[in-house]
């Protein structure tokens, strides 16, 4: 992998420091700080790469972790549904436009919403 040509940077990466951190490697000791200065990257990573090795294989240790989402969003299909139709409905009279802060206060009170912020609506 490493003297191959098209590998993503991070997983050429990945790969110089599991074979650093390999013992058996003749006049290297393995520590992190050393791996870590060899390759430009920080101590964290080469502890992560390391454990994902031992946790999860070789391949584990050369993929990135796909981002998790919150359960816990306030937001969901049909409250976005409702949302998107007020804001395509007529603005309140003496309003211009909708604005973020006019759509959190219609939401709440459509009870939509105990609470919600004009960043979430956003």
């Amino acid at each position: 992998m490493i003297s191959r040509g098209k590998v993503a940077a991070y997983k050429r990466t990945h790969a110089q420091i599991l074979l650093k951190a390999d013992e058996s490697q003749v006049g290297f000791n393995g520590q992190d700080k050393a791996i870590n200065e060899a390759f430009s990257t920080s101590v964290s990573t080469v502890e992560r790469v390391r454990k994902a090795f031992v946790e999860g294989g070789l391949e584990a240790a050369l993929t990135r972790k796909k981002p998790i989402r919150p359960s816990n969003q306030k937001m969901d299909g049909d409250k976005e549904a409702h949302l998107i139709a007020i804001a395509c409905s007529a603005p309140p009279e003496g309003q211009v436009r909708w604005t973020l802060r006019l759509l959190a206060d219609k939401m709440m009170e459509l009870n939509h919403f105990e609470s919600i912020s004009s960043e979430t609506i956003r």
